[in-house]
């Protein structure tokens, strides 16, 4: 009985990563595929990975939308820890109350923030680059201060007041006493808000104004004359990428823990 219940537990698992991994693994082949046609095989090649840095079009959108992400990214993780902070010292009231508004984003449809962000913008500001920063921001905080919440719940309190027992100045014990200890949470909630600003297309779509492509808005742009291999070459690019440095940063975030541990 025992076996057979490891054995549906590991099928099924199976079965839920086959179902999130095979598209990508379709997506990969296709890119080294000679043909067009996504049935059909034509020989292994790499054109299409030429064409991706051939293309005016496609690296103009790589660059506004690796842009935009990084840079929303990092405003968005500077602000949501200075936010996550400020709430944690809260009266338990106030904090669920914020807490709560803090959600609201991140289970509201993001068509109802695109709609009311462009209409936000339009009375103060022409759409284009800064708007479509300004959005992604603005949706990036509340996952930042969700991932960096649970450290500072973690985190002893008592440390930092020694720090300033001892003679350290309230910036000094922030930067070396608390700021290490939300290390952890900082870094997934900046690879977070990273990820989610490189995703997005709704907003993005009702707040960038003429002019202004990422790869989502490009991508949706050309599916009226179909998908052009070169977009199956730079998904493939864009996913080797982001596995090496989730492989990078874990081996770096299980180096750091078996140094706490050691020490």
């Amino acid at each position: 009985m025992e076996r057979l219940k490891n054995f549906i537990s590991k099928a099924y698992i199976f079965i839920i990563l086959l179902f999130l991994y095979a598209p990508i693994a379709v997506l990969i082949v296709s890119s080294f595929n000679d043909s067009k046609s996504r049935v059909v095989w034509g020989g292994f090649t790499l054109r299409w990975y030429r064409g991706v840095f051939e293309s005016d079009q496609i690296m103009d959108a790589l660059f506004t939308t690796m842009i935009i992400s990084l840079s929303a990214s990092l405003i968005a993780t500077v602000l949501g820890v200075m936010a996550a902070i400020g709430i944690s010292a809260m009266k338990k009231r106030s904090y669920k109350a914020v807490m709560a508004v803090n959600n609201i984003p991140m289970v509201n449809a993001d068509i109802v923030i695109g709609i009311s962000l462009m209409l936000w913008f339009i009375k103060f500001m022409p759409l284009g680059f800064m708007s479509v920063l300004l959005a992604h921001i603005t949706f990036d905080v509340p996952y930042v201060i969700l991932s960096v919440m649970p450290k500072l719940q973690q985190m002893n309190v008592s440390v930092y007041e020694a720090a300033r027992d001892l003679g350290a100045n309230a910036v000094y014990a922030f930067f070396k006493v608390v700021l290490p200890q939300l290390y952890g949470g900082i870094l997934s909630g900046f690879f977070l808000a990273f990820t989610i600003s490189m995703d997005d297309f709704v907003v993005t779509y009702f707040t960038k104004g003429a002019g202004v492509d990422t790869l989502s808005t490009l991508i949706y742009g050309e599916l009226k004359k179909g998908i052009k291999p070169e977009m199956y070459a730079l998904s493939t690019i864009i996913f080797a990428l982001v596995l090496i440095v989730l492989i990078v940063v874990n081996i770096y975030s299980g180096k750091e823990e078996r140094a706490v541990i050691d020490h």
